[in-house]
């Protein structure tokens, strides 16, 4: 087991996120966090009209998936996010990959990669 912790954070479209709970789980890395999130990236912005009146979309919704990873690669869980979550188009995300410094369990007290 390595000493090591990493924070593995994705942004994806939100229609691909069972296909990225999936892989995760397949990987062994079922843990994870999800947010709604919105932005903006190399993804064209829409425009669109309402009540006669024209509207730019500029911030796209998405999905922020976290996953904290100890006992397993994080190239792997970044990989199985980037193969369950590709489209081919723009829009289609970004995966980092971040050291953790520490981690603290709290109802047990365990820290570092115990913690995890």
């Amino acid at each position: 087991m390595s000493d090591e912790i990493k924070l593995v954070m994705a942004y994806i479209r939100p229609d691909m996120l069972s296909a990225v709970k999936q892989a995760l789980a397949e990987v062994g890395a079922p843990s994870l966090t999800v947010t709604n999130v919105s932005g903006r990236g190399s993804q064209p912005a829409k425009k669109g009209q309402w009540r006669g009146e024209e509207y730019t979309v500029d911030l796209h919704q998405k999905v922020k998936v976290e996953c904290i990873v100890a006992d397993i690669p994080a190239d792997d869980v970044a990989e199985a996010i980037v193969d369950a979550a590709q489209t081919d188009e723009k829009g289609d995300g970004k995966v980092f990959v971040l050291p953790v410094e520490s981690a603290y369990q709290i109802r047990t007290g365990k820290t570092g990669p115990d913690a995890v």
